[in-house]
């Protein structure tokens, strides 16, 4: 199905991929995030899981990024991201994003909390004190059903309560927190527009609706969450045409997620290092040249500050 822009007449913002002079090292990165916010740019952030997605994604000139629990899940466990993996590895996960790339701002993925309210707080401080610039939080149910299929939400109270926690426990580090809801397929539009209203109500810093039938939904979405922020996820292979950058700053989007971005090329590029092998050759044809690789591992700079410490006779 073709997109429609929903908002007539609204100019489509200019994509914001490059740093930014918001990288002020004298502000926290909840606030550097803020202010990007503040402006028109569409804020583009690809999916990240490890030191060296990170490190690739600021070398390509991205100050944000999103820690995905559906890439931690592929890195870490070879799996779907069906809420297996446990808050202390994607944590683990989150460290290696931040010794690698120190200065990008990651939005993380806190899926359900890691259980009641109590631990979404715990959640939502650890990430605050290691330096997060964002965390989402939504409302599905947790432990998940035993089903890949469907997303069993939380009734709306109770939501509304882990949201509520999120948001209290974010004041002591100032993280920016996210409210996604995922009842739209169970429960309806009419809910999940009332469940962003509510998570606006709670103050919630950016809002999510997951799964929009249609250009009318993401509307009343947008509607909803006000003067809030607004992040949309962007992946091939949606049963509606996905938005373009401009199209999606255009709908009113403010963040633009690419859970599939990296993580797909990166498949495909050790699929065929491994097709490769197995026909005896060397490497694939679309291998890094050795020089290339350690410059990008970084060697190069390891070396260089290394050699203060070297030892002379």
């Amino acid at each position: 199905m073709a997109v429609t822009l929903v908002l007539s007449g609204h100019r489509p913002p200019p994509v914001k991929l490059g740093f930014h002079n918001s990288k002020d090292m004298n502000m926290t990165p909840p606030d550097r995030l803020r202010t990007l916010l503040s402006e028109p740019d569409l804020i583009v952030m690809p999916a990240i899981w490890d030191g060296l997605s990170a490190k690739l994604a600021t070398a390509a000139g991205f100050e944000t990024a999103f820690l995905s629990g559906s890439c931690v899940s592929a890195s870490r466990l070879g799996g779907p991201d069906l809420d297996l993996f446990s808050f202390g590895e994607i944590f683990d996960s989150f460290h290696m994003v931040r010794g690698a790339a120190p200065e990008t701002l990651v939005l993380a993925d806190g899926d359900h909390g890691h259980g009641n309210a109590m631990n979404v707080q715990r959640t939502v401080r650890n990430y605050g004190r290691a330096g997060a610039a964002a965390i989402l939080i939504e409302d599905k149910i947790t432990p998940r059903a035993l089903t890949a299929t469907g997303k069993p939400c939380l009734p709306r109270e109770e939501a509304r309560m882990k949201i509520r926690a999120a948001i209290e426990a974010a004041k002591e580090s100032g993280i920016l927190v996210l409210a996604r809801t995922d009842c739209r397929p169970t429960q309806g539009i009419d809910e999940a527009v009332a469940r962003i209203e509510m998570f606006v109500e709670e103050g919630a810093d950016i809002l999510l609706l997951d799964s929009p039938a249609d250009d009318e939904e993401i509307g009343r979405a947008i509607t909803a969450a006000g003067e809030r922020p607004s992040l949309v996820v962007l992946t091939p292979g949606l049963p509606r045409a996905t938005p373009t950058q401009t199209e999606a700053g255009a709908m009113g989007f403010k963040i633009a997620v690419y859970p599939t971005a990296m993580l797909a090329p990166a498949i495909t590029g050790m699929k065929a290092g491994l097709k490769a092998l197995a026909k005896g050759e060397l490497e694939a044809d679309n291998a890094l040249d050795p020089a290339e690789l350690r410059q990008t591992l970084g060697y190069p700079d390891y070396d260089a500050q290394a050699r203060r410490f070297i030892v002379t006779n």
